[in-house]
């Protein structure tokens, strides 16, 4: 973990404030945190959560594992420490976000109660909704068009989360969303059930 320097200077205090940004946009910003296995249905929530948003007049963005990975985490790995810098980071921008008043919608395994719980004293637990998208393992692995799964039971992909790297079971949940009893509409409409009050 870096140190803090002594040369640092924050400028908080002299920007424009959040209360101003919300006010501007008409919304309250919120990070709506979609944790679960890969293959559990995260991504494709998000994409129908921020379209039902959007025509609601809402401005979102969606942070999502691959996206960043290929970008402002494209030098980490899968190991324990550079997954938890992973969540790290993706919690420092989720921060930026929220303080500008836009609701970010983010879709990471982040597998161990650790790494959630680093990312919403990150963000404030008041600004962080944690949505469990939960499918059995048998259920990813069948919707795996990646063929991640296959992979990773070769040997392929070490630390791959479900079959080598364990997922604990979330505990502090705001919503469970099981994918493999539900469609995606009624997915969609149980998520926005919960955050429309809290954004609005």
């Amino acid at each position: 973990m870096p140190t803090k320097s002594k040369d640092i200077f924050p400028v908080f205090h002299e920007i424009l404030g959040r209360a101003e940004k919300e006010i501007l946009l008409n919304q309250h910003g919120k990070v709506i945190w979609l944790t679960g296995l890969s293959g559990a249905g995260k991504t494709t929530l998000a994409k129908h959560v921020e379209k039902e948003l959007f025509v609601k007049g809402f401005l979102t963005q969606v942070l999502d594992g691959d996206n960043i990975r290929t970008g402002i985490n494209n030098n980490l790995g899968f190991t324990d420490s550079d997954r938890f810098e992973n969540i790290r980071r993706i919690a420092e921008i989720s921060k930026l976000f929220v303080n500008c008043g836009v609701i970010t919608i983010n879709c990471f395994i982040s597998p161990t109660e650790e790494i959630r719980d680093m990312a919403r004293r990150i963000i404030g637990a008041d600004d962080f909704i944690e949505v469990y998208v939960n499918a059995p393992l048998r259920v990813c692995e069948e919707r795996d068009v990646k063929g991640l799964y296959t992979r990773a039971r070769r040997g392929e992909i070490k630390e791959f989360t479900g079959i080598t790297s364990p997922f604990e079971t979330p505990e502090n949940i705001d919503i469970e969303i099981r994918t493999d009893l539900l469609s995606v509409e009624e997915s969609v409409k149980q998520i926005l059930e919960l955050i429309l009050p809290r954004i609005g």
